[in-house]
């Protein structure tokens, strides 16, 4: 794509020009039975854009307990409020009901939003309003239901042990008339905001002039294509995504993968230098995804010797021209094998060797 002519534009079978979207727009649609699929810059911008084309002017209804604040100062109610939607909060923080949306319908209701909470929970004395029953609240009024997924999903991570998380084909097929979630994160591809739904809904977002200006370049395009295709076969998915091969690799896995570095460790470098072990210890996905979930995982420890200190050592190991990012616990570094592939434990030896030889 980047050294060769692209049809971006460009319809190979019709000779004509074509949307950019329809590399995508199909694939999409086949993995989770969309009807329409939309792809921007990332899921702020799906997010914004959808709220200004379905409510510019008009209310949408959000519960209390779902307005939240992600990384980088992003908040649903700023955007709601920049989208020219106005915010009609129901329910309480931790308990909303749903007779709270249907109370809140007036004429000037033109969405029911409900927000995946992200990085947070609210545990105890909570309720919330299911999205198939807001769905179906919404068919009795005649109102679109949206909902953002924040980082989405295509497959079931609790068969690998991890939390419950909703997929996004779970979430199409209750229903619901506009998904938005994004294209990295759990989806393990770039960084991109997708727009999935009903045709009639998400045709109205495409139309809408400021799609152009968060509209996804090419290179990224190419990059979410091959990244989507992959997902076509489950297996195929977790052997060639990083993030997904990540996220569900086994302890054992890791074991095996911990005592190969270690003993790559201990050839590369010099003798005497440090003390190495392999250890048990845990791992978070990150990017607002999971936050209750502690992987377990194991740990390449280097514990220095010679004079040296962990963070003299992590400091060296961080301006290297090719950086190595680790953790420092009790006077150790810390290389966590879930987050070094398998064709990177060249590269780390490489880093251990140039920071660790005499200064």
């Amino acid at each position: 794509m980047s050294s060769h002519y692209s049809n971006l534009e460009f319809d190979l079978d019709a000779g004509r020009r074509g949307s950019r979207y329809s590399h995508v727009e199909d694939v999409l649609k086949e993995l989770t039975g969309a009807e329409s699929a939309l792809v921007v810059n990332n899921n702020a911008a799906a997010v914004f854009l959808v709220l200004e084309t379905l409510a510019k002017g008009r209310e949408a209804v959000v519960s209390r307990g779902e307005l939240v604040e992600i990384g980088g100062s992003f908040r649903i109610p700023d955007v709601m409020a920049r989208s020219g939607a106005h915010m009609v909060e129901v329910g309480t923080t931790n308990k909303t009901h749903p007779k709270d949306y249907e109370n809140a319908v007036t004429e000037s209701t033109a969405l029911f939003l409900k927000v995946h909470t992200s990085n947070f929970r609210i545990i105890g004395f909570t309720q919330d309003v299911p999205l198939a029953d807001l769905v179906k609240l919404g068919e009795k009024h005649g109102i679109p239901v949206m909902k953002d997924l924040g980082s989405g999903c295509f497959l079931d991570l609790s068969n690998y042990g991890l939390t419950k998380e909703p997929t996004v084909q779970e979430t199409i097929r209750t229903g619901v008339d506009v998904a938005t979630f994004s294209g990295d994160k759990l989806l393990g591809g770039p960084q991109a905001g997708l727009i999935l739904g009903k045709k009639r809904f998400v045709d109205q977002v495409k139309k809408n002039p400021l799609n152009r200006a968060v509209r996804i370049d090419k290179l990224t395009l190419a990059a979410l294509e091959a990244t989507l295709m992959l997902y076509r076969d489950e297996e195929e998915a977790r052997k060639y995504i990083p993030t997904v091969a990540m996220i569900t690799a086994s302890v054992e896995e890791l074991n095996n993968r911990a005592q190969r570095l270690k003993r790559r460790i201990r050839n590369a470098i010099p003798a005497g230098v440090v003390d190495l072990a392999v250890v048990d210890g845990s791992s978070r996905v990150g990017g607002g995804a999971l936050p209750e979930m502690d992987l377990p995982t194991r740990l390449v420890a280097l514990t220095p010797k010679a004079g040296l200190s962990a963070a003299k050592i992590e400091d060296r190991l961080r301006r290297l021209p090719l950086p190595l990012v680790c953790r420092i616990e009790q006077d150790r570094i810390l290389l966590d094998v879930r987050t070094i592939l398998e064709s990177e434990l060249v590269d780390v030896c490489k880093a251990l060797q140039s920071a660790l030889a005499p200064q």
